[in-house]
């Protein structure tokens, strides 16, 4: 049983400044190689991009990875080589499923800075055909199966003094999107995260400072 807390500032800096594309990874990516971070069960990757109006990603390849994306503020314009294209505006959530693979890019397209996290996840087998699902205000602490990783996202929505409890699972990743969260004797504040592993009742406990937005993942697979 463990929680281990990291803080916004600890993230691994990335992106772009000069193409107005600020990254900051939670786990090893890219030339942050870390091998003592590599991920939490299926769960390797949880970026915050902020992207400046006509700012974007061009377009990238992806295959065997379940990508799913929750916007905070701005608007993200997503196409990819199926033909597809979507704009995700705050509180939906996109899930692309890459699996034999698939190209996309995300832009920012809008007038209005964009921020949105994306959290990338492995499935035990490759291949399959791409899938694409946008949820359009998914509503608070409604569960969304991640199937092929064994994971389930929710989106906690607390008001000041809110209570929940943490799944019990495997592992436990936490992501503060707004607000402070009070967990296992640690304040979080907005971009800092706490995985926890086999936790214990007395660490599934936490508790919103002031209102708060919160991802959790409930992480069995792996």
């Amino acid at each position: 049983m463990s929680t281990d807390v990291r803080r916004a500032a600890d993230r691994y800096p990335g992106g772009d400044e000069s193409a107005g594309i600020s990254t900051r990874h939670a786990f090893s990516f890219g030339p942050h190689y870390d091998p003592d971070n590599l991920g939490l069960g299926a769960l390797i990757a949880c970026n915050e991009e902020h992207l400046a109006p006509g700012a974007g990603f061009a377009e990238h390849p992806h295959s065997h990875t379940e990508i799913v994306t929750w916007v905070v503020e701005g608007e993200l314009t997503h196409r990819d080589s199926t033909g597809r294209r979507t704009v995700i505006r705050p509180g939906d959530l996109q899930h692309l499923s890459a699996a034999a693979g698939v190209r996309h890019t995300e832009r920012n397209d809008a007038d209005v800075p964009l921020t949105f996290v994306q959290m990338w996840l492995t499935p035990p087998h490759p291949g399959g055909e791409p899938r694409y699902e946008a949820v359009r205000a998914l509503p608070a602490d409604t569960p969304y199966p991640v199937p092929g990783a064994g994971a389930t996202l929710r989106v906690l929505r607390l008001r000041a003094g809110g209570r929940t409890l943490l799944p019990s699972a495997p592992h436990v990743y936490v992501h503060v999107v707004r607000g402070e969260l009070r967990l296992s004797g640690h304040l979080l504040a907005p971009g800092d995260a706490a995985r926890l592993t086999d936790p214990a009742d007395a660490e599934r406990a936490a508790v919103a400072v002031g209102a708060a937005e919160v991802l959790v993942w409930e992480l069995r697979g792996r």
